[in-house]
């Protein structure tokens, strides 16, 4: 079997499934726990925790460990506005995000604050031009995906942190679990930026979220002590220590595999343009290890099913129930500027109506869940999305 599903998890690297192991057995104490077994694991994550820090170039007091990148971008982009009361009730976003900071918009909507979406170029990247103007006194947070997992587009993270660093008042949080570990990425900007581990071959039920010193968070979990104040619970000291392995492997390793990585998805380009029937829709300028596609009138179950009797997993499932803060979402068309398209309406009007395109996405990296269209695209259909990854 053939497993391309690799933005969705990655398989454990046996060096992290080492690291666990081994200190799960050498420090079975609670790192909270006063007696001599207890320090000793406190000290121990201490250790790890200044070698995270150090492979990502901040403080050991900027690491916050949480159970994955949802609970990261829950904890940012709750946590951000709730310790500014007063700051306002505006969020700036766009509409690429993921579910996990979605679904926590559509709960502050549910609370009395404004979300705003972003306007995108025709290649997905934020308008830069317009973002200062989008910004008003009331702006408490602005939150981007620094590479979307659907199409792949890099948002210029640094340049949008540099603009808001003109408005004190506007906290900045990047999503930047498509990016750690894989692309270089400034970090510098950022008030808080989120991590996932088990997207380059570390451990589920592990995260990262890192916060800058001086920006004040509201906790989302309470009760327990832990190595934080912001996140109560017990830390789990053998997940942080797979972490460690995991992120140190991936940054040692990033330029020959992103090297690789670019090599496949050039050729797989260049042989998907000889084929009238697929359209690629990623920009050219996407990430590399994304790739979004789709194909003229194939559903991605009907494509799903017959990779899987050829020996390939590739998965095809709808948004989760509850994320979605809008039916949908369509991709701008390339080239033309749109902005994404209301529910219902159509990226261009290229493709007759009884045309039917199933975009397939991330042939290298993908976490299946919304409706993305390419140039050219017909009106969106509630079908099912096929995706593929390779690395």
């Amino acid at each position: 079997m053939i497993y391309l599903d690799y933005a969705a998890n990655t398989p454990a690297d046996p060096a992290v499934l080492a690291a666990f192991c081994e200190t799960e057995s050498r420090f079975p104490a609670n790192p909270n726990a006063r007696h001599p077994m207890g320090r000793a694991a406190r000290a121990e994550l201490a250790r790890i925790t200044d070698s995270v820090s150090a492979l990502l170039g901040v403080g050991p007091e900027a690491v916050i460990y949480t159970s994955g990148a949802t609970e990261s971008n829950n904890l940012a982009v709750k946590g951000l506005v709730q310790a500014n009361p007063s700051g306002g009730r505006h969020i700036l976003t766009t509409p690429l995000e993921h579910p996990s900071v979605r679904g926590a918009l559509a709960w502050l909507e549910g609370q009395g604050y404004q979300v705003e979406e972003l306007p995108l170029r025709s290649d997905g990247r934020v308008d830069l031009a317009r973002l200062p103007g989008l910004v008003r006194e009331d702006t408490v947070l602005a939150t981007v995906c620094a590479v979307d997992s659907e199409t792949g587009v890099v948002q210029p993270v640094r340049e949008m942190g540099e603009l808001l660093r003109q408005f004190p008042n506007c906290r900045f949080h990047v999503d930047a679990v498509q990016a750690v570990g894989k692309l270089e990425l400034s970090l510098v900007e950022a008030d808080t930026v989120s991590i996932a581990p088990h997207k380059f071959y570390g451990l589920n039920g592990s995260g990262l979220l890192l916060k800058r010193g001086c920006v004040p968070l509201a906790p989302q979990i309470h009760g327990g002590a832990s190595a934080t104040d912001v996140r109560s619970g017990t830390p789990t000291l053998a997940l942080a220590a797979a972490t460690e392995a995991a992120l140190s492997l991936a940054l040692a390793h990033q330029t020959e595999r992103l090297e690789q990585v670019a090599a496949l998805n050039a050729r797989l380009r260049e042989e998907l343009s000889r084929r009238p029937q697929v359209r690629i829709n990623s920009p050219a300028n996407a990430s590399p290890y994304i790739l979004n596609l789709s194909v003229r009138n194939v559903l991605g179950t009907v494509l799903q099913r017959e990779l899987g009797k050829r020996g390939s997993a590739s998965p095809s499932a709808p948004p989760v129930p509850g994320t979605e803060r809008r039916p949908g979402r369509c991709w701008p068309s390339q080239g033309t500027g749109a902005t994404p398209c209301p529910p219902g309406g159509s990226a261009s009007a290229t493709s007759p109506p009884n045309e039917s395109w199933t975009a397939f996405y991330r042939p290298w990296t993908t976490a299946a869940g919304r409706w993305g269209w390419g140039e050219g695209a017909p009106p969106r259909f509630p079908r099912r999305i096929s995706t593929f990854a390779l690395f």
